[in-house]
């Protein structure tokens, strides 16, 4: 029993999901007997197009977990239907257990507040009892809850999108990635250069005329269109990208793409969706969005400030556009500013 309470008592002391995911699979190999492997596959991307993304792996005889990485390729991914008994778990909700070669494989439903969202798969040399099994449901079940407080802590109230309390911590985990300074290349280069040396963007979206939806039509239909956005937001960006609502009708994405133009397409592919839809009651919106590359050492007040600046550039070259600020600057239209402390900012 010291050896469970143990386990949970370090499952719920850290706030990091991948680290808790890694903790949760070290502690069901540590706590069930006859363990040949334990996996966590999570249900990523839009209907149609969802794949299995591993969170956390792990065999008896591993020193570490091993995961896919947060910005893998989708098309890299298996689809849901290449693992028929994960996804018969998926869908029915429930504990299934079979054999399979010399291991039985016994799969557990992972759910949040509003949807299964993956399955705990569990690799055993016996068939897995009945204890054995209402001990790991127990598990999971502190599991979710916990997941339920970083949810509410993380995420905000209206949209569900993550906060902006959350976004410091990602923005300094991808700086922490690139090259503190980038020597000039050549265009042959470019490309071996971004291989080695992820790219990261950041995007402010800002919803054009917003005060006068307000006013024209209340705060209750304000708030469904800052709900509907935030759908569309899922929608437009890929499952890998963080979608942030950082307070009113300001939004935030911190995305990985390989040059200035995939971010811009990713960017002009929401601008126009957003465009084209009909919102009830208010009918059609438009947003102004500008975006920069983020850079080593950057600071996330220095990046938003770029971006931002972008943003204010497209609201006075008349709105419903989308403005990269590198461009501006090449340009002549705008000039760089000293990078910002966070303090100045945040």
């Amino acid at each position: 029993m010291s050896g469970v309470v143990d386990h949970l008592a370090e499952l719920t002391g850290f706030r990091d999901r991948d680290v808790m995911d890694v903790t949760l699979v070290t502690a069901l190999r540590d706590l069930v007997g006859g363990l040949v492997a334990v996996a966590i596959y999570r249900c990523v991307g839009e209907p149609g197009e969802q794949r299995w993304l591993t969170r956390a792996r792990l065999r008896a005889g591993d020193a570490v977990a091993t995961a896919d990485s947060l910005w893998v390729d989708p098309d890299a991914l298996p689809r849901l239907a290449e693992h028929p008994r994960r996804l018969e778990c998926l869908t029915q909700r429930s504990v299934l257990q079979q054999r399979e070669d010399k291991d039985w494989v016994t799969l557990f439903p992972l759910a949040t507040e509003r949807e299964i969202v993956g399955v705990l798969e569990l690799h055993t040399a016996r068939r897995l009892k009945a204890e054995a099994q209402r001990m790991v449901s127990s598990v999971l079940r502190i599991y979710h809850n916990f997941q339920g407080l970083l949810d509410y802590s993380e995420r905000d109230t209206l949209t569900g999108l993550l906060n902006r309390k959350t976004f410091d911590e990602s923005f300094l985990k991808a700086v922490s990635e690139l090259p503190h300074r980038l020597a000039p290349v050549s265009a042959g280069d470019d490309r071996r250069h971004a291989e080695i040396h992820p790219r990261y963007w950041l995007g402010v979206i800002d919803i054009d005329h917003f005060k006068s939806i307000n006013d024209r039509f209340g705060h209750l239909i304000g708030d469904e269109v800052l709900l509907l956005l935030s759908r569309l937001m899922r929608s437009s960006f890929r499952f890998n990208d963080l979608l942030y609502r950082f307070g009113g009708e300001e939004f935030v994405v911190l995305m990985r793409c390989e040059d200035e133009a995939d971010a811009a397409h990713a960017f002009e592919r929401f601008r126009l969706n957003t465009a084209q839809y009909a919102f009830p009651q208010v009918g059609r919106i438009t947003v102004s969005i500008g975006f920069t590359q983020i850079r080593g050492g950057d600071s996330p007040a220095a990046a938003f400030e770029r971006a931002d600046k972008a943003v204010y550039h497209a609201k006075g070259a008349g709105r419903n556009q989308v403005q990269s600020h590198a461009a501006l600057v090449a340009q002549g239209t705008m000039v760089e500013a000293k990078q910002l402390s966070d303090v100045e900012l945040f």
